[in-house]
């Protein structure tokens, strides 16, 4: 007999949502949720935590309108998580593009301008106010999930998996620890560490890539009422953290093939040249206040779609991630295609689901 049912490995938002939907499923399963560094200590900590009702693809459409569901019903479960609805605002010179992409749920209509003065809004460039938007302090939302889930499942931290070994009737897992963990079932979500060397040979084949994320830090308290400003034709966003007193700006830094483990220098010159230049264009009042920022990563996919894949022939081995920037936003739906996959059914209110 496997020591647990289901092991998950990646202790980041993907992870400890993977962990509540299969215990949610089944209250008997035996899971394990482990990782190198303590619960959300990786990326789920410098996320910008913005979720808006939009893809790009009709796959992530839905992942995006299951997610938008779950967590309300999170929210509405217990109110003290820190998930903030918002007002938006989205920019694009193209209104197909708001039509496409913005699921009937955002209710996109034109407006004038974004309010606030904080935006000059370009010449030939269009602007739409849309609903179903919210942000969440995700390193604390992800703590806060796991400690619901210490009751329910085994959560060891500081606890890295040293190796993965897909046998006929289960997975061998290698740890730190010198200990040895068999699961009939594992469920990987690395975040950005797709190279290490425990299950890169798994991952390869998928062809996901890590990518170097910047966003500044912009020294201006947001007003109470100040939503998010989506900037569609750049990829990038200004979001009002109330919860920490300043904004953030969000652009498409295009860095690839970086190492996790490596960006502990902080913010380059070339970083705040690009993002500053592309700040300017809407906003050059708020260029001036940039004073921080934040520096990581995240995984890729090459159809810019989220990852959910057996990595085995027998299919004990699931990988889910490489949400291409969009992790806390659909994470709940990739947790529940991780389940589906591992073939624990869904509670029957929740079958018809997204």
């Amino acid at each position: 007999m496997s020591d647990v049912d289901v092991a998950v490995v990646g202790g980041g938002i993907i992870g400890c949502l993977v962990g509540h939907e299969v215990t949610g499923r089944d209250p008997r399963a035996r899971v394990a949720l482990l990782d190198r560094d303590v619960v959300a200590s990786g990326a789920s900590r410098r996320s910008a935590g913005l979720h808006f009702p939009r893809g790009a693809t009709d796959r992530v459409r839905r992942l995006s309108a299951h997610s938008q569901a779950a967590y309300a019903r999170l929210a509405a479960q217990d109110p003290a998580l820190p998930i903030h609805p918002l007002r938006m605002h989205m920019l694009s010179a193209d209104p197909g593009r708001i039509a496409r992409t913005y699921l009937p749920t955002a209710r996109a209509v034109p407006a004038g301008q974004v309010p606030g003065g904080l935006v000059a809004v370009p010449e030939g460039t269009g602007v739409w106010t849309g609903q179903g938007c919210q942000y969440a302090d995700v390193g604390a939302l992800t703590e806060a999930l796991a400690r619901t889930l210490r009751p329910r499942l085994a959560l060891r931290e500081a606890t890295r998996v040293t190796a993965v070994t897909p046998g006929p009737s289960d997975v061998t897992l290698r740890l730190s620890t010198g200990e040895t963990l068999t699961a009939s079932r594992v469920v990987l979500a690395p975040g950005p560490w797709l190279a290490d060397p425990a299950w890169h040979p798994l991952v390869e084949p998928l062809g996901a890539r890590v990518k170097k994320i910047v966003a500044l830090h912009v020294d201006r308290a947001p007003a109470p009422d100040d939503g998010v400003i989506v900037f569609e034709d750049e990829d990038a966003f200004l979001l009002p953290l109330h919860h920490r007193g300043h904004w953030l700006f969000s652009y498409t830094c295009q860095e690839w093939d970086v190492d996790p483990d490596a960006l502990a220098t902080g913010l380059s010159a070339d970083d705040l040249t690009e993002a500053l230049a592309c700040l300017g264009r809407y906003a050059p009042a708020l260029a001036a206040r940039t004073t921080s920022g934040r520096v990581f990563c995240d995984a890729y996919s090459p159809t810019r779609e989220p990852l959910v894949r057996p990595l085995d022939d027998a299919g004990r081995v699931v990988f889910a991630g490489a949400a291409n920037g969009s992790g806390y936003r659909l994470a709940p739906a990739i947790a529940a295609e991780a389940a589906d996959l591992l073939h624990i059914a869904r509670p029957e209110g929740q079958r018809n689901a997204a």
